[in-house]
């Protein structure tokens, strides 16, 4: 077990942080798409924050000529980043036309950017290099039919040995990749999970690997892997938690829709989900 509390509520995140700069975001997209742009003004970054009421928080989403790309990093496999992706999407091309003022009600055709959707993949799970997982793989099979929309999520993975020429014209995310597999070599050793954080950071910037970086932002990368780490042996209770927690706050939201008193509610949720009166209020709170 890890020492150290997990903050559930923090915002950012490492890979979000890393490739913060026009810079570093441009020489990524660049390895990604063979590109060779060099301006990094030509990048107009438009990252989301919550989307709808879900609490979700995209990585990084930005513009380049005739492309809206949206990245995201995880370190545990999800099979529902189409409909994450989707629901982003959704909210990225609000904000295109809104900021444009192009009129959606007339009869002329109105030209959107080609969306493009990467998943930087870390994780145990092995997929290969590279993978492809459709929105369309959770609707009914039916012949003959058609869905009428799709969201692709392309998979890309960022572990060490795999991906090398990607990794290599990158130098920022080859570091990313090469400081998780070195935490996780520290926690196999037997280390606790600040302790293997700490001796992993350390090491990365006795042999440049971000040493810049994690000189300047050692405290806070440090708290970001503490809160977002998912390691192996922790996957159980974490996805144990997070289902209890998604249906304690989806069993509110239809108690309140239904004009319930929260006095109702909170002893609903206490009874359903064996929790004493403080922590229901917690999510009641929320």
């Amino acid at each position: 077990m890890h020492n150290g509390t997990i903050n559930r509520k923090y915002k950012d995140s490492l890979f979000r942080m890393i490739f913060s700069e026009k810079k570093e975001l441009l020489s990524l997209y660049n390895a990604i798409n063979g590109s060779d742009y060099s301006n990094p003004e030509l990048l107009e970054v438009n990252t989301i924050e919550d989307v709808l009421y879900m609490g979700m928080k995209n990585d990084i989403s930005f513009l380049i000529e005739d492309c809206l790309s949206l990245y995201e990093a995880q370190s545990t496999w999800n099979p529902n980043m189409p409909l994450r992706g989707f629901f982003y999407f959704s909210q990225l091309y609000q904000g295109y036309v809104a900021k444009r003022e192009l009129d959606i009600y007339g009869e002329g055709k109105v030209p959107l950017p080609l969306p493009k959707y990467v998943v930087f993949f870390n994780g145990t799970k092995e997929i290969g290099e590279r993978m492809e997982v459709r929105l369309s793989d959770s609707f009914p099979k039916r012949e003959g039919e058609v869905p009428a929309v799709e969201c692709i999520a392309t998979y890309l993975n960022v572990n060490c040995g795999y991906n090398q020429q990607i990794l290599s014209q990158c130098r920022k995310l080859r570091d990313y990749s090469i400081l998780i597999d070195r935490i996780r070599k520290e926690l196999s050793s037997g280390k606790a999970l600040r302790e293997a954080v700490d001796a992993a950071v350390q090491d990365c910037i006795d042999h440049g690997v971000l040493d810049e970086f994690l000189r300047r932002h050692r405290a806070e990368v440090t708290e970001m892997i503490l809160t977002g780490y998912d390691y192996e042996i922790h996957k159980a209770n974490e996805k144990k938690l997070a289902y209890q927690e998604g249906g304690i706050r989806t069993m509110i939201r239809i108690y309140r829709r239904q004009n319930m008193p929260e006095s109702e509610i909170l002893a609903e949720v206490m009874k359903e989900f064996s929790l004493d009166q403080d922590e229901a209020r917690r999510y009641m709170d929320d």
